[in-house]
């Protein structure tokens, strides 16, 4: 008897163990339901609901607009801050911004980004082309839309330094001495004994 007593009790709290994860399993998809909620609305307010692809094609259409109203101005001074540039450039029109790009030093590259309120104003910019400013000629052009994954390809040259020609190269044929002692080395190799001896 005292077995099934045992028994009987460990049946219970089973039970009550049980009743216990249900109510935490019910308490979890509430509180996980909650959040989808909060996460919906986060989304919703921020705007981000937009898949990635969309959100890449509206920022490329806002760059090319941007770059519409942008001129490259190359060979700038090194000393030469954005300040000057700016007021260089003001009797084109009102200017958003002036970017002087640098290399990872800091230093100056020597050309910079002049994006200006209004795309009308670029045909004005564009007569300062060969203006000076610090004492050098700058060159003005229209801003380029650089597009993600279109790298410009420059094919490297063959240095005669490397060990082998690239491929498609044609060889070069060996030049047999005159005298008849072989082929004509192109630079001379150290040999440790004389086959003469």
């Amino acid at each position: 008897m005292d077995g099934d007593d045992v028994d009987m009790s460990a049946a219970e709290t089973n039970e009550s163990e049980l009743d216990d994860m249900k109510k935490r399993l019910k308490e979890m998809e509430d509180e996980a339901a909650a959040l989808l909620e909060m996460q919906a609305k986060v989304e919703k307010e921020m705007g981000s609901v937009q898949d990635p692809s969309a959100s890449a094609a509206a920022s490329q259409a806002n760059r090319e607009e941007v770059d519409s109203r942008s001129v490259f101005v190359g060979n700038v001074d090194y000393s030469c801050t954005p300040e000057e540039v700016q007021q260089h450039f003001q009797a084109c029109g009102t200017i958003n911004r002036v970017t002087i790009r640098s290399d990872k030093y800091g230093q100056p590259k020597g050309y910079a980004y002049v994006e200006f309120l209004e795309p009308e104003t670029v045909q004005e910019a564009l007569l300062l082309n060969e203006s000076e400013l610090h004492g050098r000629q700058l060159k003005v052009t229209v801003k380029r839309t650089n597009l993600p994954g279109m790298k410009q390809f420059r094919a490297r040259r063959p240095s005669p330094y490397m060990g082998f020609p690239p491929r498609g190269a044609p060889m070069l044929p060996y030049l047999f001495s005159p005298y008849g002692y072989g082929k004509v080395l192109r630079y001379r190799m150290p040999m440790r004994y004389s086959p003469y001896g």
